[in-house]
């Protein structure tokens, strides 16, 4: 490949912004298989996982599938993506006001949007809707209707907060309500009246999307 091709050389000479994504990824991963170059190797794996987000969702063995991709390579790039991940959420609830549906599911997306296993989580507001925190309630499969009311109240309970956000995530991807979530929704309101912590929304997540049941009115009747 000619000097002025090469991804390290490119990105010392004009910076990391300056790049495609395949070319940062060619960087990760040095080398490409036997015949293959490492871009056609890094345009590989974003055509088959069909993008960033779709190689953050996979898994070390699921990037081993892709030809040219060992263990060594999937954890390394692995590790990059979650790092990234991390940065990019690090702090983050510490320096967030929610005074919207939108504003809560941006705080959220980026933690919950990926996961491949269902999610409870909590956004936990004081008095000025500043987040104060983002326990998890669940993880793993899970049946809305029996999820605990008493647990998704817990942490908010012990940090004494005003309100709270409950969201949970559909790894199939479509964000809309079942009938569960909605009288699970019910519940979480009439149990928050109870405790005097106010649940301002239940979210629903899917990858890059959301819905917001207090905007649909289901389960705040």
């Amino acid at each position: 490949m000619p000097e002025g091709e090469r991804p390290r050389e490119r990105l010392a000479h004009i910076g990391a912004s300056g790049i495609s994504q395949r070319e940062l990824l060619a960087i990760i991963l040095r080398t490409g298989p036997r015949g293959v170059g490492v871009l056609a190797l890094a345009d590989n794996l974003l055509q088959h996982f069909g993008g960033l987000s779709g190689l953050a969702r996979a898994d070390v063995r699921d990037l081993q599938n892709v030809h040219g991709m060992g263990q060594v390579k999937a954890i390394t790039l692995k590790a990059v993506l979650e790092l990234g991940k991390r940065m990019a959420f690090s702090g983050q609830e510490l320096r967030m006001f929610v005074k919207t549906p939108a504003d809560a599911a941006q705080v959220l997306m980026l933690e919950m949007g990926l996961a491949e296993q269902e999610e409870v989580r909590t956004l936990m507001l004081d008095t000025r809707n500043k987040v104060l925190g983002i326990p998890m309630i669940y993880k793993g499969s899970l049946n809305s209707a029996s999820m605990r009311v008493g647990e998704v109240f817990k942490d908010a309970i012990r940090s004494n907060c005003a309100c709270i956000v409950v969201a949970h995530n559909h790894p199939s991807g479509d964000p809309t309500p079942s009938a569960e979530d909605i009288n699970v929704t019910r519940q979480l309101v009439s149990a928050g009246k109870l405790l005097d912590i106010e649940v301002l929304d239940h979210l629903v997540i899917a990858q890059n999307k959301y819905v917001s049941l207090k905007e649909r009115g289901l389960g705040f009747e």
